[in-house]
């Protein structure tokens, strides 16, 4: 009897210990962080701060779908293909042309105002990277597909940083692990500037208009404004006229075109401009402009406006202006 007493008093002492170790092993697990708290890095993922807030993106990044000319610029520049890109329905709904090498099999995903939300459903993508002006009417739906990651803001927000374009490419690349690889593809294009720009500090003359013929107007880009326009006049140090504005572009009458005191002229030319192109080179006041007269007009398209934007774009641009001024 006595021993029976004994081992139920050891028992009932054994179960008090386990009962505590117990408690204790639960205190702990309540203190322990959650899984979620372990560095993105260990999880396979990464977290990427944009302007609608942050997006949690697999650390190697597989699909990425860009809504924009610029972000394809982007990713061919550090060496990564799109698997699906935006085309621009005004000149022609396919790729543009200076990156069309470069995106054979690339599938189309509509425009970047309107994107082909069944197309890009069907890539399944890793992450979505559109511009702030496609946030406004898609962010919502093309959230709903894929981490989506909003880029760029109006380009008088930068101000006088004549830079501002590196920025979502350096954004871009460190999505992929790549920032010094962009970082050397940008001092290439600084470099490939300045060594232009010494050519162009030896001309006499070097007032440069940039105009663009639309279907029923003529309009003067600005000195600022656009990555493009900050290429030309600070990067490569042409001189504005007297009627280039200072920050946005303005329409340009024919009655004022006689005030463009240009050496050069970079004309481009929409393509349903045609006719409007014909009456401007009829005119005996654009007969009259310098640069016309000298035989120093350049003629190109409406990529220029795309090409200013990426690295593989702006070296484009630096040679087209070398075989101008040769």
């Amino acid at each position: 009897m006595v021993r029976q007493r004994a081992a139920t008093m050891i028992l009932l002492a054994l179960l008090v210990l386990v009962l505590t170790a117990c408690s204790k092993a639960s205190e702990v697990t309540e203190a322990t962080p959650p899984q979620q708290d372990t560095p993105v890095e260990e999880s396979g993922t990464q977290t990427i701060e944009h302007l609608k807030g942050t997006a949690v993106v697999p650390q190697k990044i597989e699909r990425m779908v860009v809504l924009s000319a610029a972000y394809i610029d982007h990713m061919l520049t550090i060496g990564e293909k799109p698997a699906g890109v935006n085309v621009e329905v005004r000149y022609g709904g396919d790729y543009l042309p200076y990156l069309a090498d470069q995106l054979a099999g690339v599938p189309t995903v509509g425009s970047a105002d309107s994107p082909n939300l069944e197309a890009i459903l069907q890539i399944d993508p890793d992450v979505i990277v559109i511009e702030s002006r496609t946030a406004e009417s898609m962010y919502d739906q093309l959230e709903k597909i894929a981490p989506t990651i909003v880029l760029g803001t109006e380009w008088l927000d930068y101000a006088d940083d004549t830079t501002y374009w590196t920025q979502d490419l350096l954004t871009i690349a460190g999505m992929y692990n790549k920032v010094d690889l962009a970082k050397e593809k940008i001092a290439e294009v600084e470099q490939q500037a300045k060594q232009l720009k010494a050519k162009i500090e030896q001309l006499d003359q070097k007032k440069l208009a940039y105009l663009r013929v639309r279907e029923k107007t003529l309009q003067i880009y600005a000195a600022k404004g656009h990555p493009t326009n900050t290429l030309l006049y600070d990067d490569l140090g042409f001189v504005p006229t007297s009627v280039t504005p200072a920050e946005q572009r303005e329409d340009l009458s024919m009655e004022k075109i006689a005030d463009v005191d240009a050496d050069f002229v970079i004309l481009e030319i929409d393509p349903n401009a045609d006719e409007y192109l014909n009456n401007i080179n009829a005119s005996s006041l654009w007969k009259g402009v310098p640069a016309v007269g000298a035989d120093q007009v350049y003629t190109t398209d409406s990529f220029w406006l795309f090409k200013g934007w990426g690295a593989i774009g702006r070296s484009e641009i630096i040679n087209e202006v070398e075989e101008m001024i040769q």
